[in-house]
């Protein structure tokens, strides 16, 4: 089974391109039953355009490996959220210029405090928010205000 998952670490997001799917927490399972793989997969939130290409490229991959009997799956239950990310995920986003998700208050409370989403280029908490969102529907667009880079920010979701 381990195998399947180094290849499943290969399949890159075609969003955001130094994150695999692994990385992402989008993959939840890989099981075999009756010599078929089946590999369960969560979209980022539903709706999410790049889960086709996703889905195709994890197929793509698998079968250039040998692996035909497979079956993907979608499943929206329980709703994917950014703590599935992996650590060396969130490195890799700030290596790339977006910032990481950042423990963020209730959605729910209406008067919170902002956060702070630190500069991933100066590490700056000096930044300001653009625009609610970003390049994609699950980033926001931010500034910072030391370095005055513009950057994306991933945001959490819980």
């Amino acid at each position: 089974m381990n195998h399947i998952w180094d290849l499943l670490n290969e399949v890159f997001d075609p969003e955001v391109p130094v994150l695999t799917v692994v990385d992402l927490g989008i993959v939840r399972s890989v099981e075999e039953i009756e010599e078929v793989f089946h590999v369960t997969i969560t979209p980022t939130y539903i709706g999410c355009p790049a889960m086709q290409t996703i889905e195709k490229d994890i197929e793509t991959k698998l079968r250039e490996h040998g692996i035909s009997n497979l079956i993907i799956q979608t499943s929206i239950s329980p709703a994917w959220t950014t703590d599935w990310m992996s650590e060396e995920g969130k490195r890799k986003l700030k290596a790339y210029g977006i910032a990481p998700p950042q423990n963020e208050p209730d959605k729910s409370v209406l008067f919170a405090d902002p956060i702070i989403v630190p500069c991933p280029r100066c590490d700056s908490d000096n930044t300001k928010m653009v625009s609610r969102f970003g390049s994609t529907a699950c980033k926001a667009h931010y500034q910072c205000v030391q370095c005055r880079e513009p950057f994306d920010y991933f945001k959490c979701f819980k």
